[in-house]
């Protein structure tokens, strides 16, 4: 999640009242401030998202296939929709599989074999780097904890992993480090799946490289709507901005080192990837956020807009292509827009969901099942690890 695309005031704000005046209070109070709020980075600025500058390193454009990427979109395909026919609507926001995914060219022909939804046998563990910002609106999110609920029902969990809101991925990376360091090392193969969610994709891949010392207890890396490429979005954000954070109803979060915006940007984080192959002794996936336009909740167009001065293919804060890990496997493209895919606000604020993240539905606890069973799979298969270039 972005850094301005928050809402500044707190649900009990507008609870408990007649619809009219919960109407007055979104006109006079709250929809100035969303609108205030998305406009910092999704604003009017005419100036080149992504400016000109020779201080960068030599770039290509490439299909997937001649990146190192692996394409095993129908499988993933296969493993979730058998997720979602299983579990039906007795789980959140359902939705039929060809609704939850996109095919985007020409998507491989699946593999035809049969999906096991039975118990984990490897007991993965989904440990899950929240994007910026997150520590800053945890308190007024008040995530309903639904996604560790299910995936416990088959032999997996999920948890999620703190860092610094407002500090950049170096910093991130050191406590990511340390907080797998002090968990109980786990007896025979690792079971921590490092899931990181926007920023925190960047946060992950630093801490895999700065700290070989963490890859024997992980599993796997996933990304998912991860700012791997960074966002163009950031070139045109100062940090002061994502400081206000800070100010959040019921915020705990502090300034951190400061980093967070500077992290994000699509030059440094190039070079970063430039500079740094990534360990081939981990496996690396990639779930994309690519959603059709009327995916996108009215809260986010104008930063799709602003995004989509350089390309359309993106989720309102990263363009499709910059979510992709070198040398990973792609699981697969998911209609969904930046906040849908992680960050339930319908649920728990049903008024703001209604008027301005109308888009926010989408079958998480089944899509991260899939997740787990497709990398549970994918590992268990013969072939050396992969990863960098």
């Amino acid at each position: 999640m972005r850094a301005s695309d928050l809402f500044p005031e707190p649900p009990q704000a507008v609870a408990g009242q007649p619809a009219g005046g919960v109407r007055a209070r979104l006109t006079g109070g709250v929809l100035p401030g969303v609108i205030a709020a998305c406009l910092v980075l999704g604003g009017c600025a005419s100036k080149p998202l992504i400016p000109y500058s020779t201080d960068t390193p030599p770039l290509a454009l490439l299909p997937a296939s001649q990146s190192g990427v692996q394409d095993k979109r129908a499988r993933f395909r296969e493993i979730f929709c058998a997720v979602l026919q299983a579990r039906g609507p007795e789980l959140p926001d359902y939705r039929p599989c060809e609704d939850a995914l996109n095919r985007i060219g020409t998507e491989p022909a699946g593999t035809g074999k049969p999906v096991d939804l039975g118990p984990s046998m490897r007991h993965l563990v989904a440990v899950v780097v929240p994007g910026i910002g997150y520590e800053c609106f945890e308190p007024w999110l008040n995530a309903p904890g639904t996604v560790p609920k299910h995936l416990r029902e088959f032999g997996y969990d999920g948890m999620l992993l703190k860092v610094d809101a407002l500090s950049g991925s170096a910093n991130n990376a050191r406590q990511i480090r340390d907080a797998i360091m002090a968990m109980p090392p786990a007896a025979g193969a690792p079971r921590l799946v490092l899931v990181g969610y926007s920023k925190g994709a960047p946060d992950i891949l630093q801490a895999v490289v700065a700290y070989p010392e963490i890859r024997s207890r992980v599993a796997a890396v996933v990304t998912a709507a991860g700012a791997v490429g960074g966002s163009a979005l950031a070139n045109d954000a100062e940090q002061y901005q994502a400081d206000m954070l800070r100010h959040f109803p019921g915020a705990t979060c502090d300034s951190g080192d400061g980093g967070a915006v500077e992290s994000l940007r699509p030059a440094i984080r190039k070079a970063w990837l430039a500079g740094n192959p990534l360990p081939r002794d981990v496996r690396y996936y990639s779930l994309v956020t690519l959603p059709r336009p009327e995916r996108i909740s009215s809260i986010l167009t104008s930063s799709y807009d602003k995004l989509a001065r350089i390309d359309g293919r993106n989720d309102s804060q990263v363009i499709f292509y910059d979510q992709i890990v070198p040398g990973s496997t792609l699981m697969g493209y998911v209609n969904a827009d930046h906040w849908a895919l992680a960050v339930p606000i319908a649920r728990t604020h049903t008024t703001i969901g209604s008027m301005f993240v109308t888009q926010n539905a989408y079958p998480r606890e089944a899509l991260t099942e899939a997740v787990l069973r497709f990398v549970e799979e994918d590992l268990a298969a013969p072939g050396p690890a992969r990863g960098g270039m």
